[in-house]
């Protein structure tokens, strides 16, 4: 079960600049704490065992300069890995690259904190529908961590799956939206903008399935 608004609340979000080889990117970031072990969230999130019970299946070498493939969504190549703290990929997907990097750190009370950098060169999708176009998909992911971790159970993709069109599931994903617009006008974006861009993101993500 989803705590909704308790989920959304937990999650830290933010949009910034880098400059990259390629020029000067945007980049997304994600953070949330989690009641478990460093070690453990490493197993969680670099296990290909284990990574399919919160997110998808995986294939490929999940080693530096390894491939991997995301079933249904992003592959890459794994560039960096510090075990049992960071880890860094190129994230390609519908002809575009992008990069991730995910960083864990304990925190003082035991627990440990997952962050997320998911950086890309702006281009004709990103101005168009800005950070929440992949903050949405982010938070859905950390979500699903979430609910893996603290049952210590895979999750039902079905179930998961009927979740996403259910009123829960499109009050979770409108507030992730409003979330993502506070963070882009935070990020130096004008808010007519920013709100254009929430407002297109959301009903793309909410639109009926196609018959």
């Amino acid at each position: 079960m989803v705590d909704v608004t308790s989920q959304i609340d937990s999650v830290q979000r933010k949009v910034g600049t880098r400059v990259v080889e390629a020029g000067e990117a945007s980049t997304v970031t994600v953070s949330q704490v989690y009641d478990t072990d460093l070690e453990d969230l490493w197993d969680a999130c670099t296990n290909p065992e284990r990574i399919p019970r919160w997110f998808l299946p995986v294939t490929g070498e999940l080693r530096v300069g390894g491939k991997y493939q995301l079933e249904g969504n992003a592959g890459g190549v794994v560039e960096r890995c510090d075990p049992p703290k960071s880890f860094a990929a190129t994230w390609e997907y519908g002809g575009d690259v992008s990069w991730i990097e995910v960083r864990l750190s304990p925190e003082p009370d035991g627990r440990t904190r997952f962050e997320l950098d998911h950086t890309a060169v702006p281009n004709e999708h990103w101005n168009q529908f800005g950070p929440g176009a992949v903050g949405i998909g982010w938070d859905m992911m950390l979500n699903g961590l979430a609910l893996h971790l603290e049952s210590g159970e895979a999750n039902d993709p079905e179930a998961a799956m009927a979740w996403m069109v259910s009123e829960e599931g499109k009050l979770f994903m409108t507030l992730s939206s409003e979330a993502w617009y506070e963070a882009d006008v935070a990020g130096g974006t004008d808010a007519d903008s920013a709100r254009t861009r929430a407002d297109a993101t959301l009903a793309a993500y909410t639109a009926p399935p196609e018959s």
